[in-house]
């Protein structure tokens, strides 16, 4: 068949017990899409989780996003690829196989662990698709449209410095300098990703956070945060009666991994969708858009995590006899209620990301004012407008212990600017009613 050209050798298929328990992940959500492109959105957000860590993840989801968008533009041109050079499609080409063989394409090669389960998803989804008589290859044409855009944007992020995400770091101990974090004491991870070529931004400095009274470890700013984070952060911050239940709720709900999690933005997306009678073109625009920003939101932020090298509060509050401000006690056996990530502080990732999904979102709707709840690891929450949502994301990593205010105030600050950039500067539509 010409959908499964391009599948790596996997074998048999038949009784493989893990092929099915991915499956069972892949698919076993009731079909409740209103089309192909949140199907596939919601099979690349769970195939991204075996990719590993957020920024990977995001790099994926932005690729197999962008192959979906322009897939569905060759078919019929209603925005601006992302792609260029991309020969039109047959207008009679099926939409869904096309989605399918996008993100199929894209997935199965930057997830190749996951072949055999996008295989079964894939070909189950071709299977349920029909074509009028008058044009029976519809689905061949739509197979095709949809691997030139997988091939299309794999050809550009080749070499595109995501192979090699981490860096040594050298730097030693001292005050406000970031080092290993207990308990783990895992080494510098990320520190590569300030390189990684970005989607749209013009480079990961474009929107580099600046430089914030936090590190001057003498001042008022810098105390206000110590004694807040360690208030209400450490570990055991609930029982002693400084953090509520509710709190610390917050602080679980909004983990930055995992495709259940308060901050997985492409689940959000479909949550918001529902019901406002988007079409798939529509939603593929808006989902590649979200994902490109969350992507170049991770790039952005580990390009200022690195160019400061803040310390995380667990480091602080352990040396705080050291920082030369009288207003901040030590705890020499301080630790975070969630686990602390292992790089520098400034800015948070979490509230980045939130900042620069949400302002796509904004924009892409024209108001704050979008309610919507959301459950993740059991929690449920609901927002009555984005802004309540990025508020609360800044007091999770408060709540969490791994973070100081400031820098999750000013991540979500920089993670507008990321947002904002990319919605006006990609993917406009070619209707200027659609502006």
């Amino acid at each position: 068949m010409l959908w499964t050209k391009k599948t790596p050798g996997i074998g048999s298929l038949a009784g493989s017990a893990a092929a099915a328990l991915a499956v069972v992940l892949l698919l076993g959500t009731p079909p409740a899409q209103a089309d192909a492109v949140l199907d596939w959105n919601e099979i690349a957000d769970v195939t991204s989780v075996a990719a590993g860590a957020p920024p990977v993840r995001a790099r994926i989801t932005a690729m197999t996003q962008i192959a979906v968008h322009d897939a569905l533009n060759s078919i019929e041109a209603r925005y601006l690829p992302y792609t260029d050079s991309l020969a039109p499609a047959n207008p009679g080409a099926s939409p869904e196989a096309a989605v399918a063989a996008a993100a199929y394409n894209v997935l199965v090669q930057t997830v190749p662990s996951q072949a055999a389960a996008l295989l079964l998803a894939y070909e189950s989804k071709l299977a349920g698709l029909a074509c009028p008589a008058e044009y029976p290859s519809c689905v061949t044409d739509g197979v095709l449209a949809g691997e030139a855009t997988a091939d299309a944007i794999l050809a550009l992020r080749t070499g595109d410095g995501s192979a090699t995400p981490h860096a040594p770091y050298t730097l030693p101990p001292g005050p406000g300098v970031w080092q290993p974090t207990p308990p783990a004491l895992s080494p510098a991870l990320f520190g590569g990703w300030a390189h990684l070529t970005p989607f749209v931004l013009n480079s990961g400095s474009q929107f580099r956070a600046p430089p914030t009274a936090l590190f001057q470890l003498n001042s008022a700013a810098y105390a206000r945060d110590y004694n807040e984070v360690k208030l209400v952060g450490r570990m055991d911050a609930e029982t002693n009666g400084y953090r509520t239940a509710d709190q610390s709720a917050i602080a679980r709900f909004w983990p930055g991994a995992g495709a259940s999690a308060g901050s997985n933005f492409n689940a959000v997306t479909r949550v918001i969708v529902a019901g406002r009678g988007l079409d798939a073109w529509q939603h593929a625009r808006l989902l590649a858009l979200v994902n490109i920003a969350l992507s170049d939101s991770a790039v952005a932020v580990f390009e200022t995590k690195y160019a400061y090298n803040f310390w995380r509060p667990v480091t602080a509050i352990r040396a705080g006899a050291t920082d030369g401000n009288s207003q901040t006690e030590p705890d020499s056996t301080w630790l975070s209620y969630q686990p602390t990530p292992p790089y520098p502080d400034y800015t948070c990732g979490l509230t980045t990301n939130t900042g620069a999904a949400l302002e796509v979102l904004r924009r892409y709707f024209g108001t704050d004012k979008i309610a919507y709840t959301f459950t993740a690891v059991g929690i449920t929450r609901s927002y009555s407008s984005l802004s309540e949502a990025a508020a609360e994301a800044v007091d999770a990593r408060v709540f969490g212990g791994m973070h100081f205010r400031t820098g999750c105030v000013v991540g979500i600050r920089q993670g507008e600017q990321v947002g904002r950039f990319v919605i006006q500067n990609s993917l406009r539509p070619l209707n200027p009613s659609e502006m």
